[in-house]
């Protein structure tokens, strides 16, 4: 007897297959640039308020008991994004320096797990869209329902080059009509 197939699942207007389409690979790092641009703002939001009390901050040494009295968000962000945590050595300014490189180069499914947690906790707002082709999360942490459409799926795609054949055509009517070809 054969098993019925399973239906697809469409999440964003996107199809989620394994392994990952162009597609879905596409929305993905959409996604990752918005989550990595709401962490950063939030790091140097929290840095910059911190800045604002001393003015050495940056040279300051990176003392954790001390800024989770001060300022808790701060280490909490550093750990969701950081492989370790820092101590006796570490300046605020060597720290800052690791987390940007450490956000830059975080893979996706990585920035998908820590992101799911650090919204769950306050810490970041809701992106647009979740991750796709990623099972666990903690959280939903993202404002659109599965019917919104990513700008990477097909149909946006289909219907952006509709757009731009109907542009195209008008401007090559209205060319014509002005050289009466």
């Amino acid at each position: 007897m054969r098993k019925a197939k399973k239906s697809p699942e469409i999440k964003y207007g996107i199809e989620v297959t394994k392994p990952h389409s162009k597609e879905m690979y596409d929305h993905n790092e959409m996604v990752a640039e918005e989550m990595k641009d709401a962490i950063l703002t939030r790091w140097i939001f929290l840095i910059t308020k911190l800045e604002d009390d001393d003015r050495y901050l940056m040279d300051r040494d990176w003392n954790e008991d001390d800024l989770k009295a001060e300022c808790p968000d701060i280490v909490k962000l550093q750990k969701g994004v950081c492989f370790s945590g820092y101590g006796d050595g570490y300046t605020i300014q060597m720290v800052n320096d690791e987390f940007k490189k450490e956000l830059d180069t975080m893979a996706n499914w990585q920035l998908h797990e820590e992101y799911s947690y650090m919204c769950f906790k306050g810490l970041v707002r809701r992106t647009r869209f979740m991750m796709l082709g990623f099972e666990w999360s903690k959280h939903d942490y993202s404002f659109c329902t599965d019917i919104d459409l990513s700008p990477a799926s097909p149909e946006v795609a289909v219907e952006q080059t509709k757009n731009i054949h109907v542009q195209i055509a008008e401007e090559v009517a209205e060319i014509r009509k002005e050289n009466k070809y």
